[in-house]
């Protein structure tokens, strides 16, 4: 038995067009144009992709989309002064600070300068503070995700035993607010955890975010468990010629897959979610602003 393959770039797709139609009568019905403020300082080729991307994908979803560019050398005071004029802006419905961002500058302060509302990345301490108390917060966007493909593939999640191995503020920590949002048994698991193949064989829904190529085999997975696999990590493929590098999860996929009932692939599983639901909380902020109903299944 071999699981099934959890697609998020087919699963993206339909979320992006949920939000393409929500701007679409967001436009009509309001006249309002939801807005995107990206800000990427300095070169960093990984982020000047992303950027695109995000750029691209939220023209295409009928929203505005803008860019900042700044020069990796930017005083921190020069940030933080566009940041409020963004923040002041009402055309500007989100704001996304691509990190990393040079070493010069402190990103907590720079991601805390961002006002709560717009901040779609879902970074800001009052998120944070919000979504652990299980109010209504702005929520990170890879978390998101995999918690719409969670509730897509298995309707409730209520009573189930998940496991999230690794503890970072980005994935680790949210996703497990927004499991035990809906009802999950939690545990974060992590490098220092005692006997991790024990604790991931308990759990019938396991997220792993740990950020180590293959670290966790198909024997550590409950048969009919369903794996979320987070990790992007590149590593050499000299099948593939010299030189030549591929894409694999934390997961090693090829021994998971014989065994979890449900498992997303690396790359075209969580990868495509985390833009399109960065699209989704841009649409939930602009309805925030204004008073309006937030969109059905675009949120936590």
């Amino acid at each position: 038995m071999t699981a099934q393959i959890i697609d998020g770039k087919a699963f993206a797709a339909t979320v992006r067009e949920k939000v393409a139609g929500h701007v679409a009568r967001l436009k009509a019905d309001h006249g309002i144009t939801p807005g995107l403020a990206v800000v990427l300082v300095g070169e960093d080729p990984a982020s000047q992709v992303y950027v695109r991307s995000k750029g691209k994908q939220t023209v295409e979803a009928g929203m505005n989309s803008y860019e900042h560019k700044l020069s990796a050398d930017t005083a921190e005071q020069d940030l933080l002064a566009l940041i409020q004029q963004l923040n002041a802006d009402p055309a500007v419905h989100g704001i996304l600070v691509q990190l990393p961002l040079p070493k010069h500058l402190n990103e907590d302060l720079v991601i805390n300068a961002i006002d709560p509302a717009k901040d779609v990345d879902g970074f800001h301490i009052s998120n944070v503070g919000l979504l652990g108390t299980g109010q209504k917060s702005m929520v990170p966007c890879t978390p998101l995700g995999c918690l719409m493909m969670l509730r897509d593939y298995h309707g409730s999640l209520s009573g189930m035993d998940a496991v999230v191995i690794g503890r970072s503020n980005i994935v680790g920590k949210p996703m497990a607010q927004l499991l035990l949002g809906d009802s999950c048994t939690v545990t974060i698991a992590h490098s220092r955890t005692k006997d991790l193949p024990e604790v991931v064989r308990r759990a019938d829904i396991v997220v792993a975010a740990v950020g180590r190529p293959q670290m966790v085999p198909g024997d550590w997975i409950k048969p009919g468990a369903t794996v979320i696999d987070v990790g992007i990590n590149r590593i050499d493929a000299p099948e593939k010629g010299e030189g030549k590098t591929r894409l694999v999860g934390d997961v090693d996929f090829d021994s998971a897959v014989q065994v979890a009932g449900a498992i997303t692939p690396v790359p075209g599983g969580v990868g495509p979610m985390t833009i399109a639901c960065l699209l989704a909380n841009t649409v939930t902020a602009c309805c925030r602003a204004n008073g309006l109903p937030e969109p059905e299944g675009l949120t936590a």
